[in-house]
This record gives structure tokens, C-alpha cells and sequence, in this order.
């Protein structure tokens, strides 16, 4: 191409990518650092309206138990959780009232992933953060478990008097009085060869987190560079406009001129001194959404070495849920390779080779129903496992399912079920919820942390004026920035 083509490439495509790309780079920022920014949070009114909660959705409603005897006012009670925190209910579902006493101000520490309740009806709840202990005096108390740095926890069990946990790389159990955790690492399944997730590859490299916490900070770095850029550029297109009209009207552009040539250089020096980072940072974060997540999404490799994903553990941020099958004798475990079989937690976990479809995204609910099957709902859909028969069936039609992996989002993105409420049916679904009964109203505004804002900003779902187009916002915002870059360093490389 001319040269001036490539720089009406560089003005357009940079203006109209400049807005994006800072707020891409505050965002990102943003989750960089999640527990830093966790007491920050928003009101759902400020947002679009789809992200208001309405009848449960929005993951408001994960899973409930029943509340432990001489815990709540009333033997029927049920309590319910979610994103949201916990609320206290009734069998019935007619009432509700907050039940957050004790927990951090911030709605990001309220994410709670399960509850559990011992037979001697002590009651725990387990945020992605923190393991929580019931207090009726104090209401809920952090309880200290081994957890290595960052590990996020993501399940609770229970079996006889022994409490599980389910961390995103270990299981930490516990028997009564629960003060003293024990750290877990499952052994390697057969055939394990160390290959790691080539979708987590890119994602935490993207991040950098891939290289702790120095990563992390370069890429900071790497998002403030950009935000120069496109502020500089910016004002490299403001500018002359302003200066004309300071000279029309007969007045001194001094400062205007000293600071449009202050823009271009500052503009012109780093981009060509970073243009293989920024080209980095953009690539990256443009393959981990829809269509090129697909290509990524199962494949494997090699860990990188001594990164955060060379471990020894081979169930390093894999863990998802973990329950006891009474009827086969053994425990459930599903992670993000699939689910497996334990005669015990110390045996070798036997990978299940006929499953239920689960979404990538992750499995939201592993509960067994009154015949003893297993229930297993994502965003692919809800199956009913036959463990027995060695049958899976889908739950809303009868259909035998699928064998294949699920799809990102299937046709019932489920979130959430409970089997407490009398004579109710309570399955909630991620954008429709649950009609099992009215939500209330002062819900519907509940905050929304600012990491999960950031979360909505970073990959392009805030633009609900888009519809459906949100799924692939970012290959198209995207390859705007990456041709950005490119036609940019184009032009310079030109002059040289």
C-alpha cells in the first residue's frame, strides 16, 4: 500500500480503537489485582438493564441447604446462595432476609461456591476466597486454611464428621472441631504426561500472571503504554483543529503547538520501542474469545518452565467439585479435564470415559436426585446421570445425550438448583432464572463487584447493544488494534 494509506489506516483504525483500548487497559488493570479492588463494588441500577437480577438469574441463585437446628428462628428454614451472597427463606420461599452478617463489605467476597453442614449441625460456606464458619453470636468467622498463594477455592463437602474443600489445586479436609486443615494434593491420574491447557497457556500469559506477580506488573505496564498511546493520539488529531482556531481568532497557540509536538514524540518514541509487546499483549487477549477461543480451548502442551504452570502437581487449577457416590462406593470428582473416580482421596483418580456434556466454563451442579442418579448442570445444559446404567439423559427432554463436550453455551445455560423448597422445582438458568417463586424486588439493584464490571468491560459483554454480536465484539475490536499497531509501526518504519 501508498504511504498515505497506511496512514489513514493508522488515524482511523487508532481513533476508533483509542476509546476501546483504555478502557481494555483499565479494565485489565483492574483484574489484575482482584482482592485488592474486592471491597469495590457497583449498583446493578447504573448498569444495562440485563444485568439487573430478574427471577434469580445472573448466577443469584447457585444452591441452598437447609438450615441447621438452633442456627435460624424457624425449623423449616432454607438458606439460599449465590454471587450475592446468602439470604435466609423459608420451605416455602415467601420471605427473605439478608444472612451476610460477618462477611467483608465487599460483594466479591460474598461469591459464595457451596455451603455444608455437618451432622452436628455446624454451618460453613466457602467464597471463592475464604472458608466461612457460622457463629450465632457474631455471624459468619473466616476460618484459616493452608492455601497456597492466590488459590481460589471453588467447592465444600462433606462425609460423616470429615469437611472438605474443594481448592482450585488441593482438597483441604478436616474433622470436628474444623480448626486445623490438612492440605491434599491428589495423586496423578494414569497416563498423565504433564501437558498443561493451551487456552490457560495464553490466558496467563496475557496477563502475566503466567510469570507471578513481576508478570502481572509488566503487563500493568504494557496497559498504561497503551492508554499513552491512544491519548497521545488523540490529541495528535485534536490539536491542529484547536490551534487553527486559537490563530483565527487571533490569540497565542503556544502551549497548544508545545504540546502537539510533545505528543507525537512521546507517541512516535515508545510505540516503535514497544510495538513487539503491545503486538504481544493485543494477539493474545484477541484468541481468548470466540472464534479463535475454539481453537485453543482443547488443546494441550507442554508447560512452560519455570512458569506458574510448571507444577508438580497435576492437578495444578484444575479441581472444580468433589462428592461422595453412596451407591458406587467411591467419589465424584470433576475438573476441567473431565471427571474421574476415587475408591478414596488418596487413591489414583480413574478418569470416567462416558460423562455428562459440561460446558467450558466449568460444571455448576453435581447433586444426586431421590433415585440416586446424579444431576450435573452448566451452561450446556442439565443431564441426569445414571451412574448404574451407565446412562445420560437429558433432563428437560429425556433424550439420551450427547457423548461429545458441551458447548460454551447451550440451549439452558444452568446456574443454580435446589430440591429444598416444598412441592418446587427450583433449576435456574443464567439469563431467564427460575419462576419457582417471585424474586423481590430490592434485589434486582444488588451490587456487582467492580472486578466482575471490569470482567464485563474487558471482554466486550457491556455493550449489550450489540445482542448476540458480544460473542464476538473481541475479534473484531481486536484485529482493529492489532492493525492499529501495525499500520502505525508501517509508517514509522517507512521514514527510517
Amino acid at each position: 500500500m501508498k504511504k498515505s494509506t497506511w496512514r489513514k489506516h493508522h488515524k482511523w483504525f487508532g481513533l476508533i480503537m483509542a476509546v476501546f483500548l483504555i478502557l481494555f487497559c483499565v479494565s485489565g488493570i483492574i483484574l489484575n489485582h482482584r482482592q485488592f479492588f474486592s471491597d469495590c463494588q457497583i449498583s446493578r441500577g447504573w448498569l444495562p438493564e440485563t444485568y439487573r437480577y430478574r427471577n434469580w438469574n445472573n448466577g443469584l441463585l447457585r444452591g441452598t441447604v437447609s438450615c441447621p437446628p438452633g442456627v435460624c428462628r424457624e425449623d423449616s428454614a432454607v438458606l439460599l446462595y449465590g454471587n450475592a451472597g446468602i439470604f435466609l427463606t423459608n420451605s416455602e420461599a415467601t420471605t427473605f432476609d439478608d444472612f451476610n452478617r460477618g462477611f467483608p463489605h465487599g460483594v466479591d467476597w460474598r461469591n459464595i461456591r457451596g455451603m455444608a453442614i455437618t451432622p452436628q449441625s455446624d454451618l460453613f460456606a466457602a467464597s471463592q476466597f475464604r472458608l466461612y464458619r457460622y457463629n450465632r453470636q457474631s455471624g459468619w468467622q473466616a476460618v484459616t486454611l493452608p492455601l497456597q498463594e492466590e488459590e481460589r477455592l471453588s467447592d465444600i463437602t462433606t462425609r460423616g464428621d470429615s469437611l472438605i474443600i474443594v481448592g482450585r489445586s488441593h482438597l483441604y479436609y478436616a474433622t470436628r472441631p474444623y480448626q486445623h486443615f490438612h492440605q491434599l494434593t491428589l495423586k496423578a491420574p494414569e497416563g498423565y504426561d504433564g501437558k498443561v491447557s493451551l487456552f490457560r497457556t495464553v490466558w496467563l500469559l496475557h496477563s502475566g500472571e503466567l510469570f507471578g506477580f513481576f508478570g502481572k506488573l509488566l503487563m500493568d505496564v504494557l496497559a498504561a503504554i497503551l492508554i499513552l498511546l491512544s491519548v497521545s493520539g488523540i490529541a495528535y488529531w485534536l490539536l491542529p483543529k484547536y490551534i487553527r482556531r486559537m490563530r483565527q481568532a487571533g490569540r497565542s497557540a503556544k502551549t497548544s503547538i508545545s504540546l502537539l509536538k510533545t505528543s507525537l514524540l512521546w507517541h512516535d518514541k515508545i510505540g516503535r520501542k514497544t510495538i513487539v509487546l503491545t503486538l504481544f499483549i493485543a494477539m493474545t487477549g484477541w484468541s481468548l474469545r470466540p472464534p479463535v477461543l475454539l481453537a485453543l480451548v482443547y488443546g494441550k502442551v507442554p508447560a512452560i518452565p519455570f512458569t506458574q504452570l510448571d507444577s508438580s502437581n497435576a492437578w495444578n487449577d484444575k479441581l472444580r467439585m468433589l462428592r461422595y457416590d453412596k451407591q458406587q462406593d467411591d467419589w465424584l470428582l470433576s475438573t476441567s479435564d473431565g471427571f474421574y473416580s476415587l475408591a478414596s482421596l488418596q487413591a489414583i483418580p480413574v478418569k470416567i470415559q462416558k460423562a455428562p456434556p459440561v460446558s467450558v466454563m466449568g460444571l455448576n451442579v453435581l447433586q444426586p436426585d431421590q433415585q440416586g442418579n446424579w444431576l450435573t448442570g452448566s451452561f450446556s445444559g442439565m443431564y441426569v446421570w445414571h451412574r448404574n446404567s451407565n446412562r445420560i439423559t437429558d433432563f428437560f427432554t429425556g433424550e439420551t445425550a450427547s457423548e461429545a463436550a458441551g458447548p460454551p453455551f447451550g440451549r439452558h445455560a444452568i446456574t443454580g438448583y435446589s430440591s429444598d423448597f416444598h412441592g418446587k422445582t427450583c433449576l435456574t438458568e443464567y439469563e431467564e432464572g427460575s419462576d419457582f417463586t417471585p424474586m423481590p424486588e430490592g434485589m434486582a439493584t444488588l451490587p456487582m463487584s467492580l472486578w466482575n464490571f471490569a470482567q464485563e468491560v474487558h471482554t466486550g459483554r457491556i455493550y449489550t447493544v450489540l445482542g448476540k454480536g458480544t460473542l464476538i465484539f473481541i475479534f473484531f475490536a481486536g484485529a482493529g488494534a492489532l492493525w492499529s499497531l501495525i499500520s502505525g509501526y508501517v509508517i514509522r518504519r517507512k521514514k527510517s
